[in-house]
């Protein structure tokens, strides 16, 4: 089974475009058309991604034998169409990003390769404070001083926009993130360039806005999540992992710092700095 048995083409003006035909994977269940949409979506993009590796066979299986009284003993490993952040949780993520260049530079690798593999939105909205108000031009004043506070972070976002080409950055005092999302920045089908071809499918992502399932009301498939699942979603290909099951016990209290320090000295004794853990 492989990717390409579900593929279909369409024509759009002067376009091709190839996309993952729900009929054709349907032939793998007949009841697959009275599941809720939102599943079926998510088939389809593993359908999409098919490639034995990050997506299996049995992957895309046991989301086709999705019942809703089934009990969810299985990962889904699902590929958004791309990842929408605010400041106030996205600029530690792009400082990652950032940090991973410089490790992957000094090693002599280019810096380039950390890139994330899903376009990224990142909204600057969370900056703002009211210091005016009132009158007519307290706007004005208020984005004036938010740049005057926020002049180095936004310098680097400026830079990481410049060097990333699927990140984009929405500029302060357009609006709040869920509305520019609602408003800009859904498509509501996808489109993008891979092997010479034009591939259309659902419009899909991830958000560090609690407010990002309010994309539903078009036909998006939205989820509101924390920033360090945002950033996972960005999925960067490439890195060198390994896993760490704890299965050892502590003797009395135990809090999150101490915990924290025994995975360092376990990684660093296995010798698994540099990799993805």
């Amino acid at each position: 089974m492989r990717a390409t048995d579900f593929e279909d083409r369409i024509k759009v003006g002067n376009e091709e475009y190839v996309y993952t035909s729900l009929k054709k994977i349907s032939e793998l269940n007949k009841n697959m058309e009275k599941m809720p949409l939102s599943i079926r979506i998510m088939i389809e993009s593993l359908a999409r991604n098919l490639d034995g590796e990050t997506v299996r066979e049995d992957d895309l299986k046991n989301l086709l034998n999705w019942t809703s009284n089934m009990e969810n003993d299985f990962e889904v490993p699902l590929t958004v169409s791309r990842v929408l952040m605010q400041d106030f949780t996205g600029v530690p993520a792009i400082v990652d990003l950032a940090s991973m260049r410089d490790v992957f530079k000094k090693m002599g690798r280019d810096p380039e390769e950390i890139e994330p593999r899903v376009p990224v939105d990142l909204v600057i909205d969370h900056s703002v404070q009211v210091d005016y108000y009132g009158t007519t031009d307290s706007l004005k004043l208020n984005s004036e001083k938010e740049f005057q506070r926020n002049a180095e972070r936004y310098r680097f976002l400026k830079w990481a926009q410049e060097s990333m080409k699927n990140l984009r950055i929405v500029p302060p005092s357009t609006g709040i993130v869920h509305q520019v999302n609602l408003e800009y920045l859904a498509t509501v089908v996808h489109t993008a360039k891979k092997d010479g071809k034009n591939h259309a499918y659902f419009d899909s992502l991830v958000g560090t806005d609690s407010h990002t399932t309010m994309i539903n009301g078009l036909g998006v498939l939205g989820w509101g999540v924390g920033g360090i699942e945002a950033e996972a979603a960005c999925n960067i290909p490439g890195a060198k992992g390994s896993g760490c099951e704890h299965s050892w016990k502590t003797e009395g209290r135990c809090d999150c710092h101490r915990y924290g320090s025994h995975t360092n000295r376990v990684i660093e004794k296995e010798q698994c700095c540099g990799q993805v853990c």
